[in-house]
């Protein structure tokens, strides 16, 4: 539907094609009652969450929505796609200390949302203000949002009354001058507001046909038609008056879509409670990973209508073959069961979910680590047909690959306090293998290293500040964090280093290693002792196939720059690295050739001028 002349009007679709089985859950989401939705890695929960969002907004025009989920992180990737959606942001809110994190230079937090509703109201009444001019009528009536609306009723919609009235009468037949063609249809003719859109781009009414210029009379109408209902909107915090009021109306009466986490939900419940605060349909993201308490807490966030909710729906989306929610006392955890999410009861109740199927984050080799816990998970056609997928990493033999890291310096693992676990050689590994890839020329923010232990995450990020920080060539990865707090992330080149040397430790747990083999999108080296690991039998299928591939770190030494032309699957000449001092001795000779290649072309610049 035409909705104005202007480029800023023409609405803003989903680019996102849907699998069948996405398709089954945005249906069963847009319908009333309990949907589950158990999305394994990369299958698109949130892209499939954003649309149910879409589908929900557009056709139940009076029901507002809220989104939970777990981690700020999270709720800020789901927020992220909805404000690239076709809904206007004047209906989005973010509530909570994470709206400082997202990657917007427009504030959606509370009292953002007000400046912004106090600044479209000035904008608006400007418009109003052009379109009086442009009528020849008094300006002063675009003083307030209320004198605004009685010019709609007497000057503005009486005189498109009057137009469509007098489009309906018969067209009397009026000689043509000769010499002279019709250049405007009659409907182009007698537009009463062409003086108000004389600064849309290109010429408003194109006079092929009556039908076409009438749609666009209508669209123009329909803009200004917009106008006003926003100022309608902005009618309250015009009569409001203090900062106060104007956050608790916009939360609780014009906000339609609102996004919190469910620590928010729990600290603001009674806050929310008492403002009467009302909302129809709830999604939550990560659900396997909040602890039962928390999901029941965001669906008490209202009083009940005479005894009777106001829900009508309630989205679960989360994986139970991930990491589940955190218990820091051991005991309760294991005799009250309270690491169990609600959404991990519910599917060992055997409710109904809608089980996705299709993963497009990572090549189909790397999806082979985990897939296995999964029922028929497949892959995508874009993750064997793009290009990113089919070419091989530069200056790697291969593009995932288990290196046995043995003891440094007579040591493996340590512990300076207890369970504050160490490993210097796989800090020191981990790091030259990031070293080397950014010497081949692959971006900083494009490589994440993981661990499974804080005490390994502080030692690693010790050692790149250490060796790399300071030097512009190599600078920072992405992230250094651990497992656990890198869940529902991703990125392009992950390095993972296990730790362990004499007990496998927390890994074990299976929904750890799916998180950590799922997160990297075209690479993942995963650093350990392979000894201790291959015969962890929990860990059994994952290690058969890393362990079908060498346990030394293989690299193409004549691939000098990023990307390479080498197909996935294909090797060069592969040169096995013996050990770190080996690796050491490479990363000389590479940065020898770089100091070397740039000195040649500093040279080159030189003489040319």
């Amino acid at each position: 539907v035409n909705q104005g002349p202007y480029p800023e009007c023409a609405p803003r679709l989903n680019a996102v094609r849907f699998t069948q089985v996405q398709v089954e859950a945005i249906r069963s989401g847009v319908n009333p009652g309990l949907t589950m939705i158990v999305g394994p890695p990369g299958t698109g929960k949130t892209d499939t969450a954003v649309q149910i969002v879409n589908l929900l907004y557009h056709n139940f025009q009076d029901q507002k929505i809220l989104l939970v989920a777990h981690s700020n992180q999270a709720l800020n990737d789901l927020f992220d796609k909805i404000v690239a959606l076709d809904i206007p942001e004047r209906y989005l809110i973010r509530l909570g200390q994470g709206v400082k994190e997202l990657e917007h230079d427009t504030d959606y937090s509370r009292w953002g949302r007000v400046n912004f509703m106090l600044q479209r109201r000035l904008e608006l009444l400007t418009e109003v203000q052009r379109l009086a001019r442009s009528l020849n009528e008094d300006e002063s009536m675009a003083h307030t949002c209320e004198t605004a609306q009685h010019f709609l009723l007497m000057h503005v919609q009486s005189r498109w009354d009057k137009y469509l009235k007098l489009l309906k009468e018969p067209k009397k037949a009026e000689p043509t001058p000769e010499g002279h063609a019709i250049t405007q249809t009659r409907v182009a003719q007698m537009f009463p507001f062409c003086a108000f859109f004389n600064n849309a781009p290109g010429v408003l009414f194109q006079g092929l046909s009556e039908e076409d210029d009438l749609e666009i009379a209508e669209g123009c109408m329909r803009y200004i038609t917009n106008v006003f209902q926003e100022l309608e909107e902005c009618h309250a915090f015009e009569l409001l008056r203090n900062g106060r009021d104007r956050g608790n109306y916009l939360l609780t009466r014009h906000a339609r879509i609102i996004a919190m986490t469910c620590t928010h939900a729990a600290l603001t419940r009674s806050r929310l409670v008492d403002m009467s605060f009302k909302y129809d349909n709830l999604i939550i993201e990560e659900t396997a990973q909040i602890l039962e308490v928390e999901t029941f807490i965001p669906m008490l966030l209202q009083k009940n209508e005479r005894g009777v909710s106001r829900l009508k729906r309630v989205c679960l989306i989360g994986d139970h073959h991930q990491l589940p929610p955190v218990v820091q006392n051991r005991a309760i955890q294991r005799y009250g069961k309270l690491d169990q999410s609600l959404f991990t009861r519910f599917v060992r109740l055997q409710t109904p979910t809608v089980d996705l199927n299709m993963q497009g984050r990572m090549r189909p080799s790397l999806a082979k680590l985990f897939n296995w816990r999964y029922k028929n998970l497949g892959d995508l056609p874009q993750v064997v047909t793009s290009q990113m997928f089919r070419l091989a990493n530069a200056g790697l033999s291969y593009e995932y690959q288990m290196i046995d890291v043995p003891d440094f310096e007579g040591r493996g693992e340590h512990t300076p306090s207890p369970h504050f676990f160490q490993n210097l050689g796989e800090a020191e590994a981990v790091v030259a293998l990031f070293m080397y890839m950014r010497l081949v020329g692959y971006p900083a923010n494009k490589i994440t290293i993981l661990t499974t232990y804080n005490g390994q995450k502080h030692l690693i990020r010790d050692v790149v500040r250490t060796r790399c920080s300071w030097n512009p060539l190599f600078g920072e990865p992405s992230k250094i964090v651990t497992v656990d707090k890198f869940q529902g992330q991703q990125n392009d080149y992950v390095l993972l280093s296990l730790v362990r040397t004499a007990h496998v430790g927390h890994l074990r747990d299976v929904r750890r290693l799916v998180v950590a083999a799922s997160r990297a999108r075209l690479g993942l080296y995963i650093f350990g002792r392979v000894s201790l690991f291959e015969n962890c039998f929990e860990l059994t299928p994952t290690f058969d196939v890393l362990l079908q591939r060498p346990t030394k770190l293989s690299l193409e030494l004549s691939e000098m720059n990023h990307p390479t032309d080498r197909n996935a699957g294909n090797t060069g000449v592969p040169t096995p690295v013996r050990d770190i001092y080996h690796m050491w001795e490479i990363l000389q000779e590479r940065m020898k050739t770089k100091f070397s290649t740039e000195l040649e072309k500093m040279e080159a610049e030189e003489e040319d001028e």
